[in-house]
């Protein structure tokens, strides 16, 4: 959902249902679970009409960390939300590997090593998060040309040699 937000903007729940083959009650719960956390937003129909569920993004980018949590059961919590979207990012990388092959569009891999403290680690993020959010705004997508969507992500943490 929050990819499909983040690509299409506002969405109707019965658009979800219909692109995640869904039932309506089950989106509409998990919207409110992402709504509790302030992830997304309820927002009015475009058309005015009140009977339909509308919904949008809270925020562009999410980070958090288990150390941000005092509550052991939370920190568990926070340590599986991360492991869950590891394993979506490698879904689609691996999806997309699987058909490149036959695709015309071309990705890129990108690492790096090198020293760094924590404060210089979390620069690097905040440096990269403003880079992206530029390159975003900078697309027009009313120019005409055809457009995919893109996914991009990048892991920055502490290792051994």
């Amino acid at each position: 959902m929050i990819d499909h937000l983040q690509l299409h903007g506002e969405t109707q729940v019965g658009t979800f249902a219909r692109v995640l083959d869904a039932q309506v009650g089950s989106i509409s719960h998990h919207l409110r679970m992402l709504e509790k956390a302030g992830v997304v937003e309820r927002v009015e129909a475009p058309d005015g009409d009140g009977r339909a569920s509308w919904w949008r993004l809270a925020r562009r980018s999410f980070t958090w960390s288990s150390n941000d949590y005092e509550s052991p059961a939370d920190a568990l919590l926070a340590r599986e939300a991360q492991r869950a979207n590891v394993r979506h990012q490698l879904d689609l990388l691996q999806r997309w590997y699987r058909v490149s092959p036959q695709s015309e569009a071309t990705g890129f891999s990108t690492d790096s090593l090198a020293w760094a403290t924590q404060e210089e680690l979390s620069d690097l993020q905040a440096r990269l998060n403003a880079m992206v959010d530029e390159w975003r705004r900078g697309i027009d997508r009313d120019d005409g040309q055809e457009r995919m969507p893109v996914f991009f992500f990048a892991h920055g943490f502490p290792t051994e040699v």
